[in-house]
């Protein structure tokens, strides 16, 4: 037989890559992905405009077929010295919120914005703009509407990128050093071996991902992560700050007269992201001339599992302060696990920094943070209790050493249905951000979860009583959300409103006072967004309850797809993502709103709907116990979950219990792994960017506080990997061949779907080109679409009844 000339050859290898290309979903799918996008929002702090910006919802995959270094936890595109695959808008334009008149923003040809911040007087906004060879900083006058180019300046978009000065006249920027020479280059053959070495030191070693793995890599950090600060006013004007360094944190003071820097230092880590890597905390003059050593931080490479450095952490101005710095230090060695009357203290010290730090005050739990009110020495701070997972809200007046800290919360980090809110903030003159306040009172923003759903809401406490009176909440029959608050009495607010019928559209709110009995006075509508995809108008959702066989309350969202006929049994799609709770009244709280507005984007496992199944969306798998030992009984709790769910969908009349699908993305592909495994509820799988062998993830996952050699059973036992020879229904299983999750490293799919087909059960792997945890290109969207329907349509959708 005549072998095949090479061109027929040639000819007959692109027929089969061209068949086995890209593939595209349904084209009702494809439709809703073509809709129009509806711009992001923006109020400028003087709260006179508002700032649209239209975005690229799924970039061609050429995109990030881009340059990608993997340097240190990080993702480089080295052609443009900035992160890897940025989000990016393509317009910008303004309107006011007094009336209708609206004006584009002239931007560069191709324009790629991104970084858009506000001047704190609202005149200005400042961006950068992406190109094929680095990123340039660009500002526009508000009032003209006209954009600017700064010339002769290139950022360092890695980290920093840039921040507006205190004046609001001058932008601080990273800019790339001048004359730094050319990127250095990987040599093809190696010159050295690569070596580590440890004796006698402890500590967790997560699963990070995209470290430093030579000496030539570290070289790449340097060279690109080095940056030259400057001060740099509107018309031109470039003043350099000090020699180059690697500036992972900047920060001004509020009178714009020190800065504080963190630089970090060599010796790099091979196990360890950037984050860790040792640094030397300082404030400098705008000349570059040191005021005062914060401190230097040491390799943080011995830090337990959930421990925090005994260096200074979380330093910061006080806001409302000239040049005050605060920083939290550890009393109990930084490990959680020491039983300790006191875990924090907050230290101060100002300029000129002549004196020693002092001692704010102690903090009994691990402190988790503080923000400042505008006036009265105002500051409210956070600690967390790991044990109980209760995080308590206290507040003080940092100006007075003996005021007594008024605890004002003290609450489950799960306990949403009686969170009191967050603080309503502003942007003081000097562009910090402080908490609103007017008098003794202050606003606070929240969810208002409930049993029916979430109805955010506007309070106004009373500082010295805290007393609260509700001044706004979202009415039963819509989703309402506040964007920002005009006064800081609240009598203005401006909300996006959406429901089941209606898209999100933007609102201006006159508030009655809060001693009427009115609730409005006037309700602009401030945006007219039309409905981009009308065709799924005809979905229905609503919130189901029930209870699990141990009587802990669950809920699901349960979809239904268009023209939906009451009483039929449909095959239905379970997807989740499993959370850890203390106790079960917290565990059985709903989250969410079925009064939202309908949208799928994406590769949202709601496309299903399109293509006639029910989905039982957010459906709850609480695992809940003791936090040190609660994933001992993770396996039979989510088994226990699911079955409580479809038996309740069952018994609604909605589901077919013999065409049943279940999947998830990360943990919710473990999670969909061990369902397989440890159940027959099943008669597929879908699994996206998931682990599925906890023995690769040795110190810990989720909320897993042991090692592997603490906990080896549980370890295996959890892992579905262990199990790979019980799972016998189908699993697709698609992963990001980029994948720069923290634990989820592709190998884990790879090695997941060798353990099924070795042990003769039946799988699919889908491994995406260049994508990352989340998955955001179009083809791969596509794609991705493509393989979940084609994947259910086949083993749950035209599955016949078990037996036969």
């Amino acid at each position: 037989m005549q072998k095949p000339t090479v061109l027929f050859a040639l000819l007959l290898l692109s027929a089969v890559a061209f068949a086995q290309g890209y593939k595209q979903p349904p084209q009702n799918v494809s439709d809703v992905l073509n809709a129009a996008v509806t711009p992001n929002v923006s109020i400028s702090p003087d709260n006179k405009y508002m700032l649209l910006s239209e975005g690229v919802r799924y970039p061609p995959i050429s995109e990030l077929a881009q340059p990608m270094l993997r340097l240190a936890g990080l993702r480089i595109n080295p052609n443009t010295n900035g992160q890897y695959r940025q989000p990016y808008a393509v317009k910008l334009s303004l309107r006011t919120l007094d009336n209708d008149t609206a004006k584009q923003i002239e931007l560069p040809a191709n324009a790629k914005v991104g970084s858009l911040r506000w001047s704190a007087d609202g005149k200005h906004f400042a961006f950068t703009n992406t190109t094929a060879n680095g990123i340039e900083l660009w500002f526009a006058e508000v009032e003209s509407g006209k954009a600017k180019l700064l010339k002769k300046i290139q950022v360092n978009g890695i980290l920093g990128g840039f921040q507006w000065m205190p004046d609001q006249k001058n932008l601080l920027v990273y800019m790339i050093p001048n004359n730094r020479g050319q990127v250095p280059q990987r040599s093809v053959v190696p010159i050295e071996p690569n070596i580590q070495e440890t004796s006698g030191r402890t500590g967790a070693v997560q699963t990070f991902q995209d470290l430093l793995k030579s000496p030539e890599d570290e070289r790449l950090f340097e060279f690109l992560m080095t940056s030259q600060l400057a001060i740099v006013s509107l018309d031109g004007k470039i003043k350099q700050i000090g020699q180059p360094a690697i500036y992972d944190s900047v920060s001004v003071s509020p009178d714009g007269q020190n800065i504080l820097v963190s630089k970090i230092q060599r010796p790099f880590s091979y196990l360890y992201p950037f984050q860790r890597f040792p640094k030397e905390v300082e404030v400098i003059n705008s000349d570059g001339k040191l005021n005062y050593k914060v401190a230097s931080i040491p390799l943080q490479d011995n830090l337990p599992i959930e421990g925090v450095t005994t260096s200074p952490r979380s330093y910061n101005w006080i806001p409302t302060e000239n040049a005050t710095l605060i920083w939290t230090e550890a009393l109990d060695g930084g490990n959680p696990k020491n039983k300790v009357e006191l875990r924090d203290k907050l230290m101060t010290i100002a300029a000129p920094f002549s004196e020693s730090p002092k001692q704010l005050l102690t903090v009994q739990q691990r402190s988790v943070g503080q923000i400042f009110g505008e006036k009265d020495g105002l500051m409210m701070y956070y600690d967390y209790n790991r044990d109980t997972q209760k995080r308590r809200v206290f507040m003080t007046d940092y100006r007075n050493p003996s005021a007594v800290p008024k605890l004002i919360s003290d609450l489950n980090i799960n306990d949403r249905y009686n969170d009191i809110g967050s603080p309503a903030t502003k942007l003081l003159p000097n562009g910090k951000s402080v908490i609103s306040q007017n008098g003794d009172d202050i606003l606070l923003e929240g969810d208002g979860a409930s049993a029916d759903g979430d109805r955010p809401f506007l309070d106004r406490m009373n500082l010295k009583t805290s007393a609260k009176i509700r001044l706004w909440q979202c009415d039963k029959e819509s989703y309402e959300s506040i964007v920002e608050v005009i006064d800081n009495y609240g009598g203005r607010i401006i909300t996006r409103r959406e429901s089941t019928t209606e898209p999100p559209n933007f609102f201006a709110k006159t508030l009655c006072p809060a001693d009427t009995n009115c609730v409005m006075v006037d309700d602009k509508k401030l945006t007219n967004f039309t409905d981009p995809t009308p065709q799924l108008r005809g979905i229905t959702k609503q919130l189901v309850k029930y209870k699990r066989a141990d009587g802990v309350d669950l809920s699901f969202t349960l979809y239904l797809p268009p023209n939906y006929k009451a009483g039929t049994r449909l095959p239905t799609v379970v997807w989740a993502y499993p959370l850890e709770f203390t106790d079960a009244s917290t565990a059985g709280q709903v989250s969410g709103s079925t009064k939202r507005f309908t949208s799928i984007a994406g590769y949202s496992h709601l496309f299903f709907l399109m293509q006639g199944y029910a989905v039982l969306d957010d459906t709850t798998m609480p695992v809940i116990g003791n936090p040190e030992t609660v994933n001992e009984t993770f396996v039979k709790q989510i088994v226990d979950s699911a079955k409580a769910a479809i038996d309740k969908a069952t018994e609604m009349g909605v589901t077919d219990p013999e065409r049943v699908g279940v999947g998830g993305h990360s943990y919710g592909a473990f999670m969909t792994a061990n369902l397989l495994a440890h159940s027959d509820l099943f008669r597929a799988g879908i699994a996206r960017s998931g682990a599925y062998n906890r023995t690769l993830t040795p110190f810990g996952f989720q909320s897993e506080r042991r090692s592997f050699w603490e906990a080896k059973d549980m370890y295996m036992n959890v892992s579905p990997f262990a199990f790979a020879d019980k799972i016998k229904e189908p699993m697709l299983m698609i992963h990001g061949e980029a994948d720069n999750n923290q634990g989820t490293f592709p190998i884990q799919s790879e090695r997941m779907f060798a353990a099924i087909r070795g042990n003769g059960g039946t799988a699919r792997l889908v491994m995406l080109p260049l994508e990352q945890h989340g998955y955001s290109a179009r083809e791969s969207i596509d794609h991705t679409l493509f393989e979940m329907i084609d994947w259910f349509d086949k083993y749950v959708k035209n599955a016949k009844p078990r037996g036969k």
